[in-house]
């Protein structure tokens, strides 16, 4: 599931303009706002490890409450609802990437504190969609997270078409808008989800909320990455508590997750699809061995700084 929202992302180039930061944290901040601002519909094509998907989207923002639809039109209809920023329900499996956590808000963007860690420009001009386009790069001030090109709308600021890349200028995702159309609310009828579409209440009724036994920390951290939410859930079928704690730049972010090891033959790992990586390590701790798990749109190099750095202790017993 991707960390990053789709109005968070979009981007390409051409006709080069003198770079001003004040110009792009101002476009930005645009950006920020527009998710909670603006109504859309249209179609938009995503790519990733040179597969592409085609999807449509309703984006309503009424009385204050921001509902969305997504629709994959490639192969089976898949498709997730938001409210808010949080999933209502999903069908199928949408293609990784285009999820959000199911417990994780939209965020707003925060320009001055993104240019502590990302160099922000304005350069260029494109047209996407038959829409004119302006073009800000956000480029790592380190080698610790992606970079992203976005070609925001001229008229609403909405990301248009977006380019997630590496410290090497390689092409890790797109998204790019084929028909955008932003005059009317979407009809009601088109937010609504298909029968198919199950609630996300049936997935959490298999977990059950706990209080962690242990108090985890992180002795490395890439700079500008801060705890935004932690929580613990114990599995009705294993009877075993999994610790998660999700951390952001205000940008990029990542999980840690970490659960007893059961399996004497479970290994270490690391897998990376596209700009999503996963590493796992096992982990000594005073109730045993763990698994801990990294997983988010990072380079693998950071990832794996990070699950090394996990420390555990446990926590005092309540006093009476």
């Amino acid at each position: 599931m991707r960390a990053i929202p789709l109005l968070t992302l979009l981007l390409s180039g051409c006709l080069a303009l003198p770079a001003h930061a004040d110009e792009a944290q101002d476009w930005l901040t645009r950006l920020g706002r527009a998710e909670q601002q603006q109504s859309f519909q249209g179609t938009f094509v995503y790519e990733r490890n040179g597969s592409f998907s085609t999807h449509d989207i309703w984006h309503s923002v009424q009385n204050g409450q921001v509902r969305e639809r997504l629709l994959q039109l490639d192969g089976s209809a898949q498709e997730v609802v938001r409210v808010d920023g949080r999933t209502q329900c999903v069908s199928g499996t949408l293609v990784a990437g285009l999820g959000n956590s199911r417990e994780a808000p939209s965020r707003a963007l925060d320009p001055q504190k993104l240019n502590q860690f990302y160099e922000l420009a304005v350069i260029g001009k494109s047209r996407v969609a038959g829409r004119n386009a302006v073009i800000v790069s956000i480029t790592p001030r380190d080698q610790y997270r992606y970079g992203f090109e976005l070609h925001l709308d001229r008229e609403t600021a909405l990301p248009l078409k977006s380019l997630l890349l590496n410290d090497k200028g390689q092409l890790l995702e797109r998204f790019q808008f084929t028909r955008l159309k932003t005059s009317a609310v979407p009809d009601e009828r088109d937010l609504q989800p298909s029968a198919e579409c199950a609630p996300v209440t049936v997935a959490k009724s298999k977990a059950a909320k706990v209080e962690s036994t242990e108090t985890w920390h992180m002795e490395w951290l890439p700079p500008g990455f801060q705890l935004t939410t932690s929580s613990a859930r114990k599995d009705a079928q294993t009877k075993t508590t999994v610790d998660s704690l999700m951390y952001s730049d205000g940008l990029a972010r990542f999980s840690v997750f970490l659960e007893p090891i059961s399996d004497a033959g479970v290994t270490e790992a690391r897998t990376q699809l596209g700009p999503t990586v996963a590493v796992s390590r096992r982990l000594n701790t005073v109730d045993g061995e763990m698994m801990v798990t990294v997983v988010g749109e990072i380079p693998v190099g950071t990832a794996e700084r990070i699950a090394l750095s996990v420390r555990g202790e446990k926590k005092p017993a309540p006093q009476p």
